[in-house]
């Protein structure tokens, strides 16, 4: 399989989403509903299935307007930074550079596209593709967190050699049942102002994702 496209549809047949379903036609028909609609499945657009090589498991889409697009940690360029992609974008150039994260000012920092991540292979997910303008989290619990295991479980029976990168707890949990006699998992502390200077900043997870996926005959990710 090249794309998701089957899986998609395999799990839009699954009673689950049907309700799920139901659910998003409602929310967007009642109020401001982020992503775009259009952009609900942007990561599975962007990063075919065969094509995957590092998986972010993100937990849900920013909340405030013009943020969410589809992808895990993503805002286009006009859009002011989020706390968490800055500190990304500070944990990059310490590993580039050799320094301190935690020394490196906002200012200082390159924002990534990472829509060009997507296209490279790195598969940006959020446990809940939806959410309710200004509510964090209002969609978990619907049914977006079945079909996004599912997507994660299909990627760890049956692809191999892949990096998944799981910051935070909730990306940790969600991916407990990853085969890791098949994959690299990297696990640390989430890019979050809260918590980044507990285990993200200098962690090295993206140099250290690049040597797996060199040792495996695969091209790094230019970060």
């Amino acid at each position: 399989m090249s794309d998701w496209r089957e899986f998609i549809e395999a799990e839009r047949a699954k009673p689950y989403f049907a309700a799920l379903d139901r659910f998003i036609d409602a929310a967007y028909a009642a109020g401001e509903v982020y992503p775009p609609r259009d952009r609900i499945f942007a990561a599975f657009d962007l990063t075919p299935f065969d094509r995957v090589k590092v998986v972010v498991l993100g937990q849900d889409p920013y909340h405030e307007p013009g943020q969410a697009q589809g992808l895990a940690f993503y805002v286009p360029a006009e859009v002011k930074p989020p706390p968490s992609l800055v500190n990304i974008a500070k944990e990059i150039k310490a590993e580039r550079e050799g320094i301190s994260a935690a020394a490196i000012k906002s200012s200082q920092v390159e924002i990534p596209n990472l829509q060009d991540w997507a296209r490279q292979g790195v598969f940006l997910l959020n446990a809940t593709l939806t959410v309710a303008a200004g509510e964090a989290m209002s969609h978990q619990g619907k049914g977006w967190e079945a079909f996004t295991d599912a997507a994660v479980a299909k990627l760890s029976s049956e692809r191999e050699n892949l990096v998944f990168l799981l910051w935070g707890s909730h990306a940790q949990k969600k991916g407990a049942a990853i085969d890791r006699s098949r994959h690299l998992v990297i696990e640390c502390a989430h890019p979050s102002p809260l918590s980044a200077r507990r285990g993200f900043f200098g962690s090295n997870c993206f140099a250290r994702c690049n040597e797996y996926l060199k040792t495996k005959g695969q091209a790094p990710v230019v970060w």
